[in-house]
């Protein structure tokens, strides 16, 4: 029964009642490895090809046959749905702590509920529900927030009692729960069957299927995907999607030009039982024990149980591929932990016989978030992958914001977090994978509090000056594989306890970064920023100038030496991209992006940029490393190491200069800080970073120079209102929703990119408003803190989330930065936010289910215009993500 349902159940069904696939594809399905006759000829050309038959690829197909797209072709090495779709355990979960993705689950769960109506297939759909239990407070917690995020999207859901949970599943062991998280819509499906239902729908929308046809490789010509090769001829073709799971990573390797698709398979385990004696209900809730790290639901009567033990085992690392998976092997000895969770979450279960213990691959991606969007290397090239065992949650909702991507040019949502950009092919190193989802597949059950870091694929990309602020207590994160100080541990602090600081309340290193932001307002401090994105623009006549007042939203026609703070806009004045620009000569401009944008923004501009050769863009991000020097004496630690006056009448804010600093020459001076307190940044060749280091240390001794990391500077910029790509700004923010006018000039002489769409806001007015809450009534030692993503309420209705966070040492108070939208009460239609809406508001923000008091403001900008004061001016400066 086991090896039935593991196989397609409804494969006979199915094909019986579509005639028209049988012509298509064999209709006879063969366990051996003997080729099948094609009776169909695979088409000379289509507009889209699509590699995989999974859950993904199907979903891709339906969504694209549903918005018109019809001249498709999807190819399968094997069979529809037979790798890791078919092994699916087929848990729709819509609990998920990233907004995107609880989004997709969302989106999924509606679809499969209809899709059986829709296509006359059967897809097993049944509204179970889920049980999320917590074993500790922190487990209970995060439960908590998650709670807090479904329901504001008007999905039921409800922190429940270990009491309830009995009632709710009889056979759930309770004696060591402090609560739990009931979502009564979760549902549970046949996986294999809903992407049969979907590959059904898009075949009856003209998406020609062809089963047993492997695709070599892609071709891809001036940087254009041309077409594909597979062992049953070439397809021309402009758009290709590799939704091939875990090989995803061998076929992007496969051409000419790679595409870097990070993901790696892992051995997945679970176990089926035979029917209790009184058969379990198809209707009891499926449970997750994240602290036991397993899962159970019912199936046919008995249970399907598996979970994520602390030592996976990857799999295929040496790229060997199979046409379909084959169970691997049963490991009985590595599944025993995790058959013990079980046991002691349901004892009953002691005496129920085992039918088979299933092994198969599953595929997880470097940061736990699956892959999705076009290559930054081949133009058409899309990936759908990497689902980190959430597949049939995401497959849907994935599918849809892929297809919509294609066809429109970019998706309904926000999906940076997802975007394949967000890697480089630094994190495509076979041993950095390997190594990495060893980490990973543990963590999908670990608690994860704020503010976490991973540990393994570590010290890959360093500054010059890594051992030397290690050597002085550095505390490091990880940024697009670039190491970052978090803050210093002073001598003699307990360097065990702050390392293992991991809380949802007040940290261990608050007092050490306040000593950092008091530092950085009273004396000086250096941030070692080096890992800042750093590109060159610069051409021959005009073309660089011409090319960037088109792609940037400011003007940067300014005189040589001066810094332009300006966006990267799409069509609908969205940022693409915050960044800093210094003009460094009439031909030539340097360009300061956040870390992440190193891949993004570079792909961003070569699909922009006119195709001349006098015009050259370089990534210059390695050749220099950026000091951060913030606070009032930084102005004198520079005057006295360049023998150089750097007062605010010889050296204005927002300017750049080449000068010599120490013995180093050629270094680059800008007076900016991007956090609004008064000081400089050094971009330093790498060769003379410690030499500059070490001289801007030994000179500001006298002033109280100290080190600092990005938490202060986190803190400085958040209580100063700036907001940072990737967090605060998105595709989906314009400057006029964010109170960025003036980094706008709309009447600079010629058109840019989405200066139409900001024309019409700037008539019509906005949708949504940036706006900074001060925490009224929270205590900061007691309480629970905000992180990001909390909901927002005003006058008891829910207006928008938190993007971002800090305490603020000055004001001692939390500071939250977030969008307020304004929703008409009865309709629910959105409707333009005013300065009175935000004014006149009672605001409240909900931090795990407990709400705060908040005082509302916006962007200050009275008091930045009328007081010309050389900070106030410096504070204009500050908006760059850190």
């Amino acid at each position: 029964a086991a090896r039935m349902f593991l196989r397609l159940l409804s494969d006979v069904q199915w094909r019986a009642a579509h005639p028209k696939w049988r012509r298509m594809t064999s209709s006879q399905r063969s366990t051996s490895t003997t080729p099948e006759p094609h009776p169909v000829a695979l088409p000379a050309q289509a507009q889209v090809v699509i590699c995989g038959g999974g859950i993904m690829g199907t979903s891709v197909a339906y969504h694209l046959s549903k918005m018109g797209w019809k001249d498709i072709v999807l190819l399968e090495q094997g069979r529809l749905a037979a790798g890791t779709t078919r092994f699916c355990a087929g848990i729709v979960s819509t609990a998920r702590p990233v907004s995107i993705e609880l989004k997709m689950a969302h989106y999924s769960n509606k679809l499969y509920q209809q899709l059986e109506q829709e296509t006359g297939v059967q897809t097993g759909y049944m509204k179970t529900g889920s049980i999320s239990l917590a074993q500790t407070q922190d487990r209970l917690i995060s439960l908590k927030r998650v709670a807090s995020s479904l329901n504001v999207m008007g999905i039921p859901c409800e922190i429940i009692s270990p009491k309830k949970v009995v009632q709710l599943h009889p056979l759930i062991n309770i004696h060591d729960l402090v609560g739990a998280m009931y979502v009564p819509e979760d549902a549970l499906v046949s996986s294999a069957n809903v992407s049969l239902a979907l590959a059904t729908a898009a075949s009856r929308n003209g998406v020609q299927i062809h089963e047993r046809t492997s695709v070599s490789h892609v071709t891809v010509q001036n940087g254009r995907v041309t077409g594909v090769e597979t062992d049953r001829g070439r397809i021309q073709c402009e758009y290709f999607v590799n939704c091939a799971g875990q090989w995803a990573y061998e076929l992007g390797h496969s051409g000419e030009e790679p595409v870097h698709i990070p993901l790696h398979a892992c051995e997945h385990f679970y176990l089926l039982t035979h029917p209790l004696k009184e058969p379990l209900s198809s209707s009891l809730p499926t449970v997750v024990d994240p602290d036991g790290r397993i899962y159970i639901r019912n199936w046919q009567g008995g249970i399907l149980s598996g979970g994520f033990e602390k030592n996976p085992k990857p799999l295929f690392t040496e790229g060997r591929n199979q046409l379909e998976i084959q169970n691997l092997q049963e490991d009985w000895d590595h599944f025993g932990p995790l058959l013990s969770a079980l046991l002691r979450r349901m004892p009953g279960l002691e005496t129920l016989q085992i039918m088979q213990l299933v092994n198969c691959p599953e595929s997880f991606t470097p940061d736990m978030r699956c892959i999705m969007g076009e290559s930054p290397t081949a133009r058409g090239y899309f990936v759908l992958a990497g689902m980190n065992s959430a597949g049939i949650s995401y497959g849907g909702g994935a599918g849809k914001y892929l297809a919509e991507w294609m066809v429109n040019g970019y998706p309904s949502e926000n999906v940076w977090p997802l975007d394949l950009k967000r890697f480089g092919t630094l994190q495509s190193s076979r041993t950095f994978l390997r190594h990495r989802v060893m980490e990973v597949m543990p963590l999908m059950c670990d608690l994860k509090v704020p503010r976490w870091d991973f540990q393994t694929g570590r010290q890959l990309r360093t500054s010059p000056l890594y051992d030397r602020l290690d050597a002085q207590g550095a505390r490091w994160m990880e940024k697009h594989g670039f190491e970052r100080v978090k803050y210093f541990v002073p001598p003699g602090k307990d360097l065990l306890d702050l390392d293992h600081s991991k809380t949802f309340y007040k940290p261990d290193w608050f007092d050490i970064v306040g000593s950092e932001v008091k530092c950085c307002k009273e004396a000086v401090c250096v941030i070692d920023m080096s890992s800042f994105t750093k590109f060159e623009i610069s051409s021959t006549g005009d073309q660089a100038l011409e090319s960037l007042q088109y792609l940037f939203s400011n003007d940067l026609d300014v005189p040589v030496g001066h810094v332009v703070h300006t966006g990267m806009l799409n069509e609908k004045g969205g940022y693409e991209n915050d960044c800093s620009i210094a003009r460094l000569s009439k031909r030539s401009f340097f360009m300061i992006s956040p870390t992440d944008q190193q891949v993004h923004c570079w792909a961003w501009l070569k699909k922009r940029l006119p195709d001349d050769s006098n015009l050259i863009m370089e990534d210059v991000t390695w050749k220099y490393t950026a000091l951060n020097l913030i606070g009032p004496r930084a102005v004198d630690v520079l005057s006295e190491l360049s023998y150089a006056p750097m007062t605010a009448e010889h050296f204005p804010s927002l300017f750049c200069k080449e000068m010599s600093v120490g013995y180093a020459n050629g270094i680059r001076v800008m007076s900016i800080t991007h956090t609004g307190e008064p000081g400089f940044v050094l971009y330093i060749p790498i060769e003379y970073a410690l030499h500059v280091y070490n001289e801007v240390m030994n000179m500001g001794q006298k002033y109280g120079i100290r080190n600092a990391g990005y938490y202060a500077l986190r803190s400085l910029r958040i209580e100063k209102f700036f907001a940072f790509w990737g967090q605060d700004l998105d595709a989906f923010t314009t400057p006029m929703e964010c109170g960025r006018e003036f980094q706008v000039k709309l009447e600079k002489g010629m058109q840019f990119l989405g200066q139409e769409a900001l024309l019409e806001q700037k008539q019509n007015g906005v949708y949504k408003r940036f706006t900074m809450f001060i925490l009224e009534d929270h205590d900061t030692d007691m309480d629970l803190w905000p992180w990001w993503g909390e909901p927002i309420f005003r006058n008891g209705r829910y207006v928008g989330k938190t993007t971002s966070s800090a305490y603020s040492y000055t004001l001692e108070r939390h500071v939250c930065l977030g969008f307020v939208h304004h929703f008409d009460e009865k309709t629910g239609e959105e409707l333009v936010v005013t300065t009175d809406f935000i004014n006149q508001g009672e605001y409240e923000i909900d931090i795990a289910g407990q709400r705060f008091q908040a005082k509302a403001k916006l962007y200050p900008f009275s008091s930045l215009f009328t007081q010309r004061r050389r900070k106030d001016e410096v504070e204009l400066s500050g908006y760059q993500r850190e």
